[in-house]
């Protein structure tokens, strides 16, 4: 129940968000459409969305796909890598399977996917499940480690779009006829910025004038507890023999460059995104990224929040940013987590029919 209870929380909170976003963008549409009725034919938003769907390349999608699978098999070679000094030696495609899983359950419960990826591998091949979770630990404080050299490669490149898109002048829209639009209120990103700076430097004058009281806390000892798994991960990575870290590396590279991709190609697929550069795709992934850090299921609502922003920054127009951010959403989703994913849930008995694990010398 109380995981229940956790799932409707979370999505509410998601819906919302996307709720939101729709309405906002769903004005911005009405106003296009009186401008320029040929380039918004449809009668709101949600059909206009529909209609993208349907005009997509489907071919670009399904390139899309490939490069998320080649991604997640990457993931689960370098899972094996983090598994072998343990002494197990799961064999590649139910690693690859206990990820898909994995993603497939995280859909339903966010970060429960983080539990079920072990414990399904553990049912295939002996292993502890207390060891794997150890070993996903590992796994994730590299993910980290990229998101954030990610997000400091996308300052450094793209600092004046952002600079320019939070603190810059609006220019007023024009309809075709040159006539000036009256837009109403704009999306609040700048004051959004500014509240979660102000929400930023006041927690930290709180736990500097707080600070003996907070060391006594159950969240500190939470967030201590964090912080040494996370040294204890990146640890466990670098007492890898020196080739076994040097593919671990190169997947890791492989995994994100992937994610990346996935984000580019998507581009070229939808016609209005179509001619953005590698650099704009790079920007874009990266607010994507953010979206599905905070936990509602499958970072429905706010991956697609933080996408639209993200394309809005480089003048493509709200309606068109957010059929974009759905897309991409739905298609990695619907078409690579929840098929491929129950696709692996039926595979795994099938695969393993018969199956015994190697298990390490005096266990059996």
């Amino acid at each position: 129940m109380k995981s229940f209870i956790k799932f409707l929380f979370f999505l509410g909170i998601g819906v919302g968000i996307l709720y939101f976003v729709y309405q906002n963008q769903e004005a911005a549409y009405q106003l296009g459409k009186e401008c320029d009725p040929n380039k918004y034919p449809s009668d709101n938003l949600w059909d206009y969305v529909v209609n993208a769907f349907s005009e997509t390349n489907l071919f670009w999608l399904m390139i899309v796909c490939a490069a998320f699978m080649v991604s997640n098999i990457s993931r689960a070679l370098r899972w094996n890598l983090l598994i072998e000094p343990l002494g197990y030696k799961p064999r590649a495609a139910n690693s690859f399977f206990a990820t898909m899983v994995g993603y497939f359950i995280n859909l339903a419960l966010p970060r429960a996917g983080e539990i079920a990826k072990p414990a399904t591998l553990a049912k295939y091949e002996k292993i502890p499940v207390d060891k794997l979770i150890g070993t996903i630990v590992a796994d994730r404080v590299f993910d980290v480690i990229m998101l954030l050299l990610m997000i400091g490669l996308t300052f450094l490149l793209q600092f004046q779009h952002l600079y320019n898109f939070l603190f810059g002048e609006k220019e007023p829209e024009t309809c075709v006829t040159g006539v000036v639009q009256d837009v109403g209120e704009p999306f609040p990103w700048l004051t959004i910025f500014l509240v979660l700076v102000a929400i930023g430097i006041t927690t930290l004058i709180i736990i500097f004038i707080k600070w003996k009281a907070i060391k006594e806390t159950a969240f500190f000892h939470k967030v201590k507890a964090l912080a040494l798994n996370f040294y204890a991960g990146m640890k466990t990575v670098f007492e890898l023999r020196k080739g076994k870290l040097v593919q671990f590396l190169i997947h890791t590279i492989v995994i994100w460059l992937m994610y990346y991709l996935m984000m580019y190609i998507c581009f070229w697929a939808y016609e209005p995104t179509s001619q953005l550069s590698a650099l704009t795709a790079l920007l874009v992934f990266v607010f994507g990224a953010f979206g599905i850090v905070i936990p509602s299921p499958g970072g429905i609502g706010t991956y697609q929040l933080a996408v639209t922003a993200g394309l809005i920054i480089y003048a493509v127009p709200g309606p068109q940013a957010f059929a974009f951010s759905n897309i991409i959403f739905f298609t990695i989703n619907i078409f690579c987590n929840v098929l491929f994913g129950f696709i692996a849930y039926i595979l795994l008995p099938i695969y393993n029919k018969g199956y015994e694990p190697e298990l390490p010398t005096g266990q059996g």
